[in-house]
């Protein structure tokens, strides 16, 4: 085996109907027949302070998160799933230790180049935005992510989106020229914060604004008056809001205040991000989030990923299983840079066959000595101790390379006790804790109790080799090996 590793809170009654999403909470695994492991004060590294900084939710064992989602005029490339995947682990770990997350995600789906593409293809912008939202959820899927999570659209949010603009109009941070609406980066001291970036200097270094409509060459559109596509009646004018205030509304109108995460891919942090933020201070006097993430770029064969390129990989077309490249993606830490490239995959491929063959296994081992036992207690401490490696990984900054390099070391001694197939205690206990570290990695590996034919045909194999009959338990085991039992 191989693993490259470089009470409820008050969210108001709008979203009260939405917290129901987030009801199932994975189990929590049991230490020494007791009490759930103490979990750790959690360290997650804050985009705004560029500290490392101990986690503390907003709500006591609640935790708020929004990421940005996809605007859906394409199918997502391989670089777009990275967030996806990592963020549905961060949740994942969070439920695993008891919280109750819940989890929003948007579709932007009024856009330039959705109604471009309905353009060419004859199509409105939501037979568009509908075609690829279908497929985006068919690629979650696949790689082995959850869906049940909040999933707003912005053309859903129209009346929050406009009430919003013209709050921060009437508060005097944005104003309005010809129907269009721009909001005032001069009127906010904390702009540059989480980019590092400051007021002065980004004046300094912005290039001469053809847009004379502007005050600031830094201000940017909240809503673009514009008669083409899609488009509502607004007190601005007829248009279509930007890009920036949509998410910021969206969590406004979902959680009513302050949420614990804001994620997204090193791309969104300026200005996307930051805008994000000028909006909510404007607007709440907070900075929209607690905690602020963002995951590293991704390249591939060592160039930038890009469609003018030609180098783009979606993942509907990856050739290996989706599972394998889910693994490639948590093999390096989340901030840090990714390389793709299809030898890499071939590796992480024929890793992945070797776990699941590895799991399945001593799951069958198990099983066909009717042996199971899912409600034992872990005690052993060889096991023990990779599960805490793993938990330590996942507390400090969900470190998911450490955190394969202990289930690494979990695989070997799930090895070890399949091929002994008598330790029954110690193989009921890497089961469990194996399962725990894949459920939280999103890793999940299927585990179907044989059959009562199945169980016959393994029996019969048994007799014929005890037998010396080898004729029949060569046969026999072909047999196995087609259905994948040997």
């Amino acid at each position: 085996m191989l693993f490259f590793c470089p009470p409820g809170p008050p969210y108001g009654p709008v979203t009260a109907r939405f917290f129901a999403f987030s009801l199932e909470i994975t189990a929590i695994i049991s230490y020494n027949g007791t009490t759930p492991k103490e979990v750790k004060p959690m360290k997650i590294f804050n985009s705004y302070s560029s500290t490392l900084e101990t986690f503390v939710p907003r709500h006591e064992k609640h935790v708020s998160m929004y990421v940005c989602g996809p605007t859906v005029y394409n199918y997502i490339h391989i670089g777009n799933a990275r967030p996806v995947v990592f963020f549905d682990v961060v949740r994942r770990f969070f439920e695993a230790k008891g919280y109750l997350v819940k989890f929003v995600s948007n579709f932007t789906d009024v856009d330039d180049k959705i109604i471009a593409k309905a353009k060419q293809e004859g199509l409105s912008e939501k037979d568009v935005s509908d075609r690829y939202i279908g497929a985006f959820l068919q690629d979650l899927s696949r790689l082995g992510c959850k869906t049940d999570y909040l999933k707003p659209r912005v053309t859903e949010c129209m009346p929050s989106i406009i009430a919003f603009i013209n709050d921060l109009v009437e508060k005097g941070f944005a104003y309005v020229v010809e129907g269009d609406v721009f909001f005032r980066v001069g009127k906010i001291a904390e702009y540059g914060t989480l980019s590092n970036r400051k007021l002065d200097e980004l004046l300094a270094g912005a290039r001469i604004d053809v847009n004379e409509k502007k005050e600031s060459p830094l201000d940017f559109v909240l809503w673009k008056h514009t008669e083409d596509g899609v488009n509502w009646n607004s007190p601005f004018s007829v248009g279509r809001p930007g890009w920036h205030t949509e998410c910021v509304t969206m969590i406004d109108d979902i959680f009513g205040e302050e949420i614990d995460i804001h994620g997204g891919g090193m791309d969104l942090l300026f200005p996307h991000h930051e805008n994000e933020i000028a909006q909510s201070l404007a607007c709440h006097g907070h900075r929209l989030a607690r905690y602020w993430m963002h995951n590293g770029w991704m390249n591939i064969n060592g160039e930038k990923m890009s469609k003018s390129l030609g180098n783009v990989v979606f993942v509907k077309d990856l050739t290996i299983d989706p599972k394998a490249f889910r693994m490639f993606l948590l093999a390096t830490h989340y901030r840090g840079p990714i390389n793709y490239s299809p030898d890499s995959m071939e590796v992480y491929n024929k890793d992945w066959q070797r776990l699941v063959k590895s799991v399945t296994s001593l799951f069958q081992a198990l099983d066909l000595k009717n042996a199971l036992n899912p409600a034992i207690e872990i005690d052993n401490p060889e096991i023990l101790a990779t599960l805490r490696d793993f938990d330590e990984a996942m507390e400090t900054d969900f470190n998911t390379a450490n955190a394969l390099t202990a289930l690494n070391q979990l695989w070997k001694i799930v090895n070890n006790l399949a091929r002994s197939k008598t330790e029954f205690p110690a193989m009921n206990q890497a089961l469990k804790a194996i399962n725990y570290m894949l459920n939280i990695l999103g890793l999940e590996i299927e585990q179907t109790p044989l059959t009562p034919e199945e169980l016959d045909l393994v029996a019969r194999w048994e007799a014929a080799r005890q037998a010396k009959d080898f004729a029949s338990a060569d046969r026999l085991r072909q047999e196995l090996v087609r259905r994948n039992l040997a």
